[in-house]
């Protein structure tokens, strides 16, 4: 059953007179129970695209174009009163840094009750139960004594941990993780997503997972979406994706990850940079950075099509 439609989605920014199209015409549909990997380099739009369903987009950006249906409604039609009903109670979100997320003056414990208090109406007294509950679900012990604390007395990974208790609270059908592994040790990456996959499968929970850890997709994905400077270039199951990259920047990202049983290969970069958002190509917006780019591919930009049943990649190269 499908849960989340993004259909034609542009969100632009706007500043000093230019435009700057950070999230360009998108396509993608999320089922209940699975989750959905974004991936793709630092710019590619995938932050945007969560900020976006979530209805968190101010200026000077601004959702030009575009619909999200999430149980068949249009959430770009609805007010922000609205909005905030479904924000954090339907739809949750685990921002990027966790770090600077939670607010340093208040108990942690507080921070997490709101979203109860506000969308379940039940009492301060009740939402903490629930709290310290949530807390041990997520691997905070002594939950009684840690509730009252500040979160400058975590470390990095159990604010990560505070930080998916809160969005948890009200126990949302879909919950946005985005690059929720950063900055976390390796042991600590291995808890956060064990955590996330048991919220998968205990609570059914669908997940949108923004990463650029290749590692994280393979583990945790069903079905993967692959952006590059606010487009779409390749859509595909985990499988499928990680057995027959056929988009040159995936492909490309593939040759990027290290493997352990052969040290002899040299490790590939990806040559150049991801251009800014002001200076993008005519055409393809990898062209410039791809060897296998002809003048077709500079001056024209392919469309977003099915090259194979359920597998979608952009580029000239399908055209035959």
């Amino acid at each position: 059953m499908t849960l989340l439609q993004v259909k034609n989605l542009k969100t632009y920014f706007y500043l000093n007179g230019k435009e700057y199209p950070a999230v360009d015409d998108i396509n993608f549909t999320l089922d209940e129970g699975k989750t959905m990997a974004i991936i793709g380099e630092s710019g590619s739009g995938k932050s945007v695209t969560a900020l976006s369903i979530m209805g968190l987009i101010d200026a000077p950006g601004k959702i030009i174009h575009g619909e999200i249906h999430y149980k068949g409604e249009n959430l770009l039609k609805k007010s922000e009163k609205a909005m905030r009903q479904i924000r954090g109670n339907e739809i949750s979100m685990i921002y990027q840094d966790p770090m600077t997320t939670l607010n340093p003056m208040n108990k942690v414990g507080e921070q997490i009750a709101e979203a109860l208090i506000i969308h379940k109406k039940v009492s301060k007294k009740e939402a903490q139960k629930v709290v310290i509950e949530l807390m041990k679900a997520v691997g905070i012990t002594d939950g009684e004594e840690r509730y009252h604390q500040l979160p400058n007395q975590f470390s990095g990974g159990m604010r990560q941990r505070l930080m998916i208790a809160m969005a948890i609270a009200c126990n949302p059908k879909i919950l946005i993780a985005d690059e929720p592994t950063t900055a976390l040790d390796v042991t600590i990456q291995a808890e956060i997503l064990d955590l996330l996959r048991k919220l998968n499968s205990e609570y059914n929970m669908s997940i949108i997972l923004n990463t650029h850890d290749l590692g994280v997709v393979a583990e945790m994905a069903d079905e993967v979406v692959v952006m590059y400077c606010g487009k779409i270039m390749e859509i595909a199951s985990n499988k499928e994706l990680f057995e027959n990259p056929i988009n040159p920047y995936t492909k490309k990202l593939m040759e990027c990850i290290p493997r352990i049983d052969d040290k002899k290969r040299r490790l590939d970069t990806i040559e150049g940079y991801v251009p800014h958002l002001s200076q993008l190509s005519k055409g393809c917006r990898f062209s410039d950075r791809c060897h296998e780019a002809c003048d077709k591919c500079r001056s024209e930009l392919p469309d977003l099509k099915e090259v194979f049943k359920g597998h979608w990649s952009r580029c000239w190269l399908h055209e035959d």
